[in-house]
């Protein structure tokens, strides 16, 4: 590992090979924790390359708890958190509106690490029971077109570093390569993620970890999701091109939100604003959802335009399809309760 930080020190980029290695001496339990941390803050002064943002994923999907078979087509919108911004669960939320929009979603998630509430926390305070098993989680996505995968469950390799990030406090390289870690093979995807100045090359390690079409957001105020209190930034990846854009809530006729109108709270106040965004509730929090579920929607290229998308995720939640999304997963996983 030394060898790894003295090389990022002298503000030299690893190999993915080396990066590879580098991933596999921090899952190692005899490596000292402060190298590893170490390691972490290096790579985050220096500026994390393509390379190792792939290399890390390489080894941590390779490593990863699998489904039985493999999807033909599945998508995700998870961000990588960090960004400080305590909203609600926006993207958990988009999640269930895109699904009710007809799209196969793979929903990945953690619970809380650098934010109050996970994606883990408040589908659990929804009553889902978010241990399935592989067989399990599989049998929901076919049904339900929408299973949750647990992040602590399927990278069981993870718990060495958890610790470490904790005591570290910030965010680090994990942060930004959570939503690329999925192990479902997927073929579209969203990506918020909290660092404007590394949209271009998550939109490159996206390309190079072989998604047919995806989009990278950073929002306002530098949020990991979209948002409509000003422009969200943005690279669309298709067919090997990466297409910088920007978005203002009137380019999709939405209106502006302030952004203290989007804040969260715990598990239990985010599962009710989840709940009642689904259940139709007119305001901040759905304009919010409805841009962000249109983004992915956009990315996974059912919608055209981004404002095609957001007509598109009225019609889920309006016509009822987000909402009997989650209460299907609900059911069937209090059923798995039952029978394991």
């Amino acid at each position: 590992m030394k060898s790894y930080l003295e090389k990022i020190t002298r503000g030299e980029d690893l190999t993915i090979t080396e990066m590879e290695q580098a991933t596999r001496l921090m899952f190692d339990a005899s490596t000292d924790p402060a190298a590893v941390g170490g390691f972490l803050i290096g790579l985050k002064q220096k500026k994390e390359a393509v390379s190792e943002l792939t290399g890390l994923v390489n080894v941590i999907r390779a490593q990863a708890v699998l489904l039985p078979e493999a999807l033909p087509k599945a998508m995700d919108n998870c961000g990588t958190g960090g960004d400080g911004s305590m909203s609600f669960n926006i993207s958990t939320t988009s999640a269930f509106v895109v699904a009710g929009a007809g799209i196969t979603v793979s929903k990945h998630g953690n619970r809380s690490i650098s934010s109050k509430t996970g994606s883990a926390d408040v589908l659990e305070a929804l009553g889902v029971n978010i241990n399935l098993n592989p067989d399990q989680t599989y049998k929901l996505l076919k049904l339900n077109g929408i299973a949750f995968l647990f992040a602590q469950n399927v990278h069981p390799k993870m718990k060495q570093v958890t610790g470490i990030r904790r005591a570290l406090g910030i965010p680090t390289i994990f942060n930004l390569i959570g939503p690329l870690t999925n192990p479902v093979e997927l073929t579209t995807q969203l990506v918020g993620i909290y660092r404007r100045d590394l949209l271009m090359e998550m939109a490159a390690t996206l390309h190079q970890l072989g998604r047919k079409r995806a989009v990278v957001i950073n929002g306002p105020d530098f949020m990991d999701e979209a948002a409509l209190h000003g422009d969200t930034h943005g690279v669309l990846v298709e067919g090997g091109e990466l297409l910088p854009f920007t978005i203002s809530p009137k380019d999709v006729g939405l209106n502006y939100v302030d952004v203290s109108e989007i804040k969260g709270g715990d598990a239990l106040e985010n599962a009710e604003i989840l709940r009642r965004v689904l259940e139709g509730e007119s305001g901040p929090h759905r304009d919010t959802v409805l841009l962000n579920a249109a983004l992915a929607i956009f990315a996974e290229g059912t919608a055209q335009t981004v404002k095609e998308g957001v007509q598109l995720a009225k019609e889920s939640i309006d016509q009822g399809h987000a909402l009997k999304k989650l209460e299907t997963m609900i059911a069937f996983s209090k059923e798995q309760e039952v029978t394991t």
